[in-house]
């Protein structure tokens, strides 16, 4: 148990430093493999765009690697392409973030080419084109999507009056606003190395490592860098909400049902996955799928889902169903959920759950992208270098009473929010 336990990574194995301009650089090594990955974000995601432009900060994160002052579209694919590599952008609510990897001798130039694209985008008109035909494609399979359409109507009742209520993608009447000047002075504003984390793991040692990204990015100033606003406080809803979607000529409906969760730095958070799991994942989608699914043979999917992060999170169940059975599966899903408000789950359950969360863990840490998610995990959530070490007692030190308080604070019938999507 003890050498499984130290395989995990851990501050004797973790090299962490802050460089002098903010940029926190994780490294950790295994030269088991000759590859390289790194993965990282920073505080520019689409909680900073104007309502009247949103879908800007997905919008910026993804024209980053459409050419640079210094290299073209094809060239910056070229090279990556030509030594095996890959490296891309991503952007969500509080981040904008990125990831590639390569071969261990090539990663002085998967950095290069993360240096000139974070600092030196050019946003070339005709690259910039072709990416908003496609964000607008995006949104419109989005609006014939009822799973996508579903979870978007959830998170606006859910999160009505809070700036999670909104999609990070935009919409197309937004998306189509957005300009060239958008672009550039977004990347002005919120673009900088203050708030910067980048994890490398892979076939380097980790000193080496933290230095080559010094070279690259060391130097890197940006005085008008503008911190992102404070959230908001988040109300919970007072009373069950509903709203259907209408989209026409669909034969399956999709329902997202649910409440409002912990934060991922909340004590509870740990009690609330390992219910979740029982409730609705674990087996044949645990306790939710076998009532509505495998029982009474209601829906096509149906599982619980626990969404966390930065801010106040969310606790749903997804389920696929035929358009006539959607009050049915409403119904039997309340249902559930007050069986397991009420009655909590049972030791023999969470001893399975604990077991499952246990086991996967040295699974997930498997490849060198596993290891650098959970670096990355560490310091955006502060969990402390030793988190996956200490993960399995925490795991084990939680008990039935924990999960039923946990359920009992967050899961109350009376108080749901209900979306569903479909003809």
């Amino acid at each position: 148990m003890t050498s499984s336990i130290h395989s995990l990574p851990g501050a004797d194995d973790i090299h962490r430093v802050e460089l002098p301009n903010g940029i926190v650089v994780l490294a950790r090594a295994n030269f088991n493999s000759p590859s390289v990955v790194i993965s990282g974000y920073l505080p520019a995601g689409g909680l900073l765009d104007p309502d009247e432009k949103l879908g800007l900060a997905d919008f910026v994160s993804s024209a980053l690697m459409r050419g640079t002052h210094q290299r073209e579209f094809q060239k910056i694919y070229d090279e990556l392409e030509s030594v095996g590599a890959s490296f891309g952008y991503n952007s969500g609510t509080h981040y904008a973030g990125f990831g590639g990897r390569s071969l261990v001798e090539d990663l002085p130039l998967l950095l290069d080419v993360m240096a000139d694209t974070l600092q030196n985008p050019a946003f070339p008109a005709d690259q910039v084109e072709k990416l908003r035909a496609q964000m607008l494609t995006g949104l419109a399979i989005r609006a014939q999507d009822t799973s996508d359409m579903a979870s978007l109507i959830f998170d606006q009742l859910l999160y009505d009056g809070h700036p999670y209520s909104r999609p990070d993608e935009g919409w197309p009447e937004t998306v189509q606003a957005i300009t060239l000047d958008d672009l550039t002075e977004f990347h002005r504003k919120y673009y900088g190395p203050r708030g910067m984390v980048i994890a490398v793991v892979g076939a380097v040692q980790p000193e080496k490592a933290a230095e080559e990204v010094k070279r690259m990015l060391g130097s890197w100033q940006n005085e008008a860098q503008e911190d992102a606003p404070e959230l908001p406080a988040f109300k919970p809803p007072t009373k069950t909400v509903q709203r259907h979607h209408a989209i026409p000529g669909k034969s399956q409906s999709d329902i997202v049902m649910g409440t409002h969760g912990p934060k991922r730095s909340d004590p509870e958070y740990m009690s609330v996955s390992l219910g979740n799991n029982i409730l609705g994942q674990f087996g044949l989608m645990g306790r939710i799928g076998d009532v509505v699914r495998e029982q009474s043979g209601l829906a096509y999917y149906a599982h619980s889902n626990l969404s966390t992060g930065v801010g106040p999170g969310a606790w749903y169940v997804s389920a696929g169903v035929n358009s006539s059975n959607i009050d049915k599966a409403i119904a039997l899903i309340t249902q559930e959920l007050k069986r397991y408000a009420d009655e909590g789950v049972t030791a023999e359950e969470l001893s399975d759950s604990q077991a499952n969360f246990v086991g996967r863990l040295p699974l997930s840490l498997e490849s060198n992208g596993g290891v650098a998610g959970s670096l990355i995990n560490i310091e955006r959530y502060a969990l402390g270098l030793d988190y996956y070490r200490q993960y399995p007692d925490l795991v084990r030190a939680v008990t039935v009473e924990d999960v039923r308080e946990s359920a009992r604070k967050y899961i109350d019938p009376d108080r749901l929010v209900i979306a569903t999507a479909g003809p």
